[in-house]
Parts: structure tokens; C-alpha cells; sequence
């Protein structure tokens, strides 16, 4: 079952990513003053945390995934 091994090599580098960066950050940009030519902006980081919990389980079930697909081949 090559589907099983391509989907659990697919969670393992999920989980790997998720521990290593716990996280993902992006900037907004919001305008502040709008003048006609002359315009304000102002910039704010954001974070979307990701459990180090949720990391684990992803690279917990690659490896199952992993194991059971090579073993039914």
C-alpha cells in the first residue's frame, strides 16, 4: 500500500514541522489615516500557535502509517 506509506511520510514531516516552529506568524497591515495622497498604515504580527501535542500525534501516526503500509506490501 504505497497510499499508507506516501500518507504517513506526509504526517511525519507535518509533525517534524510543527515541533521545530510551533507555529505560524503573519503580518497584517491595517491603514490608520487615509488623506487623499497621504495615507498611514500601521503593521501587526500575528501568531497562530500549534500544540506541541498536535505535533506528536501527527508524527505518531505517520509512524503507524509507515509501519502498517510496509508491512501489508
Amino acid at each position: 500500500m504505497q497510499g499508507m506509506v506516501l500518507a504517513g511520510l506526509l504526517l511525519v514531516v507535518l509533525g517534524v514541522f510543527a515541533l521545530a516552529y510551533q507555529g505560524i506568524t503573519y503580518t497584517t497591515e491595517k491603514k490608520v489615516v487615509d488623506l487623499g495622497p497621504i495615507q498611514a498604515t500601521t503593521k501587526t504580527d500575528r501568531r497562530i500557535p500549534i500544540p506541541p501535542v498536535l505535533g506528536a500525534a501527527a508524527l505518531a501516526g505517520g509512524g503507524v502509517l509507515i509501519f502498517a503500509g510496509r508491512r501489508q506490501s
